[in-house]
């Protein structure tokens, strides 16, 4: 599996295209604004866009959705059900960070823990990792050793959980059980900032060390 990455909005959201080498299908993860962008980027990479995947329903990752689903024809995938609230929201979200207007936005399909997604020849299994919001999904390529786990874990740091719903407790529960354990040369595309894995994170970031509780 082959990725490239495309920061979008004031937040440098990581949009990140992903797709099977040997087939040419593509995913476009979190499209989260700047659709021209986005677009522009897809079209110099020789791929087939066949879907939208979305980690969680904050409008940094999921504005632009819409518009680059509508403009390759494809569905929408994911998130976890729990977070329609926030793809209902998106309106609202929209008007308080003084961005353009997003419409709410209903996907094609609700992802599960358990389920597969298919890229091509390539699989990724889905992980439901609440916290940061409660419909949080991280995305698993074993074969590759690649997640893109949205706004769950970060170089050096993990998602907030002071917005509606979050909650630190079960954020750091679900990367120490569902995360950590996929070995640590499993590497990530976090929702901001540089790429990292969990070997990484798992000896280094703050959040995680073992004198912090489990819970």
């Amino acid at each position: 599996m082959k990725y490239h990455l495309i920061p979008v909005t004031a937040f440098s959201q990581n949009c990140s295209v992903i797709w099977c080498s040997k087939t040419h299908q593509a995913a476009i993860v979190d499209p989260g604004g700047d659709a021209e962008k986005i677009i522009s980027e897809v079209a110099k990479l020789d791929v087939k866009v066949s879907q939208i995947l979305l980690t969680h329903g904050h409008l940094d990752h999921v504005g632009g959705a819409a518009q680059v689903a509508k403009h390759y024809n494809v569905p929408i995938v994911g998130p976890q059900k729990e977070d329609l609230f926030l793809l209902e929201s998106l309106p609202t979200q929209s008007q308080m960070f003084g961005l353009a207007y997003c419409a709410p936005l209903t996907p094609n399909t609700w992802l599960e823990e358990g389920d597969e997604v298919r890229v091509g020849e390539e699989s990724l299994s889905i992980l439901h990792c609440p916290g940061h919001t409660p419909g949080h999904i991280v995305f698993i390529n074993a074969r590759r050793r690649l997640a893109v786990s949205g706004d769950v874990i970060f170089r050096g740091g993990v998602g907030r959980s002071d917005f509606p719903r979050g909650d630190h407790q079960a954020l750091i529960h679900s990367i120490k059980t569902k995360l950590l354990p996929l070995g640590d040369d499993m590497a990530f595309i976090p929702g901001h900032g540089p790429m990292s894995d969990f070997g990484h994170e798992r000896k280094t970031n703050p959040f995680l060390q073992d004198e912090m509780p489990v819970w």
